[in-house]
């Protein structure tokens, strides 16, 4: 699954576009339009946060406008964020207190988590040509990931570019939220509904089904229990 060309660092090198990214031009535009509205925001394309070491890596959609477009640390600054890190901090994937700020002292100390796209899309909407287009930084970081044993994706978008990343074919893991799947090499993939607050106002994801998830992911990686 892993690019045998290129070395975990190599990868590693790449795996994280620069701030000025351009590959996608409406995104580029719509950075520039936040730049002169939020000059205060990090306005650029969120990295990637956690530990190099990771066993289990979190895909998510894209940062928000007001979210981790404005912090530089996915998952951080909106709704979205307080389920997950508390829930990480749960199971064992994460240490200390989340308080909405990329400096809250919060670590994860055998997980990462990183976007399918990297850069705040209007309406929180990205285009299919921008998810295929960032996919290589997605592929780089999986492969990066030398201790990686699983991956939970948040809704089907996270699901569908990893499977792409991964070339494995949709129909060979199909999503569902709670489900799981073996892929090649014995990587492991959860599925789960995103944690939007969307999906928590309506119901379709309450708080015990979104730690069923890392409750599972934590039981196969043998993670501890906080």
């Amino acid at each position: 699954m892993k690019n045998a060309a290129l070395t975990a660092p190599d990868l590693a090198a790449i795996a994280e576009p620069p701030k000025n990214c351009s590959l996608c031009q409406r995104l580029a535009s719509y950075r520039t339009g936040n730049q002169r509205a939020f000059p205060d925001y990090f306005n650029g394309p969120a990295p990637s946060f956690g530990a190099g070491g990771a066993g289990l890596l979190i895909v998510g959609l894209a940062p928000g406008l007001h979210g981790a477009n404005r912090t530089g640390r996915p998952f951080t600054g909106d709704y979205a964020g307080r389920l997950l890190y508390q829930t990480l901090v749960k199971y064992g994937f994460a240490q200390g207190t989340y308080d909405a700020r990329a400096d809250d002292g919060l670590s994860l100390g055998s997980a990462m988590i990183t976007n399918a796209v990297r850069c705040a899309p209007p309406e929180n909407k990205p285009t299919p040509a921008e998810i295929k287009t960032c996919r290589q930084f997605l592929s780089a970081r999986i492969g990066a990931l030398s201790e990686l044993r699983a991956i939970v994706a948040l809704g089907r978008i996270a699901h569908d570019s990893t499977l792409a990343a991964l070339r494995v074919r949709a129909k060979d893991a199909p999503f569902a939220h709670g489900a799981e799947h073996t892929l090649p090499g014995g990587l492991f993939l959860f599925d789960s509904y995103h944690c939007s607050r969307y999906n928590t106002n309506t119901g379709r994801l309450t708080e015990p089904m979104f730690e069923s998830v890392f409750a599972a992911a934590a039981r196969r990686l043998g993670a501890v229990v906080s």
